[in-house]
């Protein structure tokens, strides 16, 4: 592809838009252009990634005996009444009518298409197992749309839908989609790490996510340093203490004055004790308008994911200031155990906890001395908070937590029969009973991927793609355009590349030679092949690798064989670090 006849008109500044490192260098090198806010066109160059990485995307599914097909975007309302989604769903389920009054919505995902699809068809366990795929666009009404690809409100991803005649065949499923997923992100050359997770709107009972890990993820990633546990912090467990007996004397309860104290930080400090010395309480709302409790130790943060999932209901908010001053009789900031009627939940680390600090259910009051089973008591202790950096490991209580930030690019799901039983997608045994299918759904963020590539992959001069998902292998760069008798040469070169195979951006643009270097480093293709007069006049060319800055000199004889030396050693590093 000739540069000069390329759809690929460069920026030199930052938009200002742009506040990630991918949503930057995507505009800057005409990647992507926004039409509104969260809706972006691929154009020519970014759509090259998108293919390449789908065609990497279909031939590891295709491995696995998967199938691909293509689905509406445009969904009716009666299935997602059918699933029980239609409410559950949220804002971000962009809904609309036709013109005969009829529900309708742009599918964020399709669960309930495919399900409705095999139920139609599927009469025989022999028939099973079964895992349709699509790589298509979804759409979902995000409130705050940001950082280009990675938060968007239409995009490209690939969901499979699995279904099988029991767990032990789901499970099957599952790990047979999470070993392709691993394939897949090695071959698109990033570092990555599979997470435990929690499952959020789609549901189900286990899943895990892939991470690409850089700086700029907004996903934070725990990690034993001792066992394979991995979980994002939504769902990392924590390790549950032993009920210590340690008979400790418990001190007069005391009502104290706090003025304008509110925070953990300023109430500790405020009466000479730690913040881990404080118990915090939450009040939550529930989807039936009534309230709970929960507590935690002062340096800890509740997990409302944790909370929901224990309590398995699905909604749950924090109170707002009418409630709370309903609930406890006081203002918001100094809630506390003492004296409520609502059911109190507890964390695990207040378990042991003796003459602590809580709120007081009055404005500028707080209790000290205060201690479990005497002043108030518990319905039930939990896991209920944000586990941090540097605890034990539950899993293996050898290691502890360290922690990365993350970039979702992926997720497998297990379903069991959550949606095969709202929707009667049913099948007959081997003994002729009537059994729901065990479903798992796994989903892939494509246009993401390619985003997070570029967050792991960049310098200050623009981006570094993997070879595999690269627009193009390499750049030829024309120094001399106007001289003729060069450029002939050039072109024969560059018709040469490509009969041996490259894929060939040709740089033969009228325009100065830093220029074009500027580009070649901000549109980041693996391989530059720069053709120039002085070195020319030696019988040699340069190449320049993008990863590493290496320059190399070669005879034109040689430059087929080293330029796939040094594309192959480079996709060998990146897909096994």
């Amino acid at each position: 592809m000739r540069f000069s006849r390329y759809f690929l008109y460069t920026l030199k500044e930052n938009p200002k838009e742009a506040e990630t490192v991918s949503h930057r260098l995507m505009l800057r090198a005409c990647m992507i252009k926004k039409l509104a806010s969260g809706i972006y066109s691929y154009l020519p160059l970014g759509y090259r990634v998108i293919k390449k990485i789908e065609n990497i995307i279909r031939e590891e599914l295709d491995k696995e005996g998967c199938i691909e097909l293509l689905m509406p975007a445009v969904q009716p309302a009666e299935l997602w009444q059918e699933s029980g989604r239609w409410d559950y769903y949220g804002k971000e389920l962009l809904r609309f009518k036709d013109r005969k009054n009829g529900d309708f919505c742009l599918g964020p995902t399709h669960e309930e298409v495919i399900t409705d699809i095999v139920r139609k068809e599927l009469r025989s366990y022999k028939q099973l197992p079964l895992n349709l795929y699509q790589i298509q666009s979804k759409f979902r009404d995000e409130i705050r749309p940001r950082y280009g690809l990675m938060r968007g409100r239409e995009f490209i991803m690939k969901d499979a839908y699995s279904f099988d005649v029991d767990d032990e065949s789901c499970d099957k499923s599952y790990w047979q989609m999470y070993d392709a997923y691993t394939r897949i992100f090695k071959r698109c050359g990033l570092k990555f790490r599979a997470v435990e997770a929690d499952s959020g709107a789609i549901g189900g009972n286990y899943t895990h996510e892939f991470h690409v890990l850089a700086e700029t993820g907004e996903d934070t990633v725990l990690s034993c340093n001792n066992c394979s546990y991995t979980a994002n912090i939504e769902k990392a467990e924590c390790l549950k203490p032993e009920k210590v007996n340690d008979n400790i004397e418990m001190k007069p309860l005391e009502k104290v004055e706090t003025p304008n104290k509110k925070s953990v930080e300023e109430v500790s400090e405020f009466l000479g004790v730690k913040p881990s010395d404080l118990v915090k309480t939450m009040i939550f709302k529930l989807e039936d308008g009534s309230a709970i409790a929960v507590l935690v130790r002062g340096d800890y943060e509740v997990n409302e994911v944790k909370v929901k999932n224990h309590l398995g209901v699905a909604i749950l908010e924090l109170a707002d200031e009418e409630t709370i001053e309903n609930v406890t009789g006081g203002p918001s900031g100094f809630s506390g155990p003492i004296g409520l009627k609502i059911p109190v939940y507890a964390d695990y680390s207040v378990l042991n906890m003796n003459n602590f600090v809580v709120g007081a259910n009055e404005k500028d009051m707080h209790f000290i001395n205060v201690n479990l089973g005497r002043d108030f008591e518990v319905k039930e202790f939990a896991d209920l908070r944000l586990a941090v950096e540097g605890e034990t490991c539950p899993r293996c209580k050898k290691g502890t937590y360290e922690q990365f930030k993350g970039i979702e690019v992926g997720q497998v799901f297990k379903l069991g029969t959550k949606y095969s039983k709202a929707m009667n997608c049913t099948f007959l045994d081997e003994n002729g009973k009537e059994r729901y299918a065990v479903m798992g759904c796994y989903g892939i963020g494509v246009g993401r991927t390619a985003a997070a590539a570029i967050e792991q992959n960049h310098d200050e001069n623009g981006i570094i793609w993997p070879v595999n998902i690269a627009p193009f292998q390499v750049i030829l760069l024309n120094l001399e355009v106007k001289d003729k008798e060069f450029t002939e040469k050039i072109d024969k070169l560059y018709q040469n590349l490509l009969e041996e195979g490259f894929e060939v951006l040709y740089d033969d643009r009228d325009v100065r030679p830093g220029f074009k270097f500027k580009d070649a480093d901000l549109i980041g293709i693996p391989v530059q092949i720069i053709a120039g007069k002085k070195t020319m006049a030696e019988g040699l060319l340069e190449l320049k690798v993008r990863r590493t800055g290496e320059r190399i000199k070669v005879k034109p004889e040689e430059l087929i064989e080293k330029t796939r030396e040094i594309l192959e050693n480079l996709r060998i590093e990146e897909e096994n670090r």
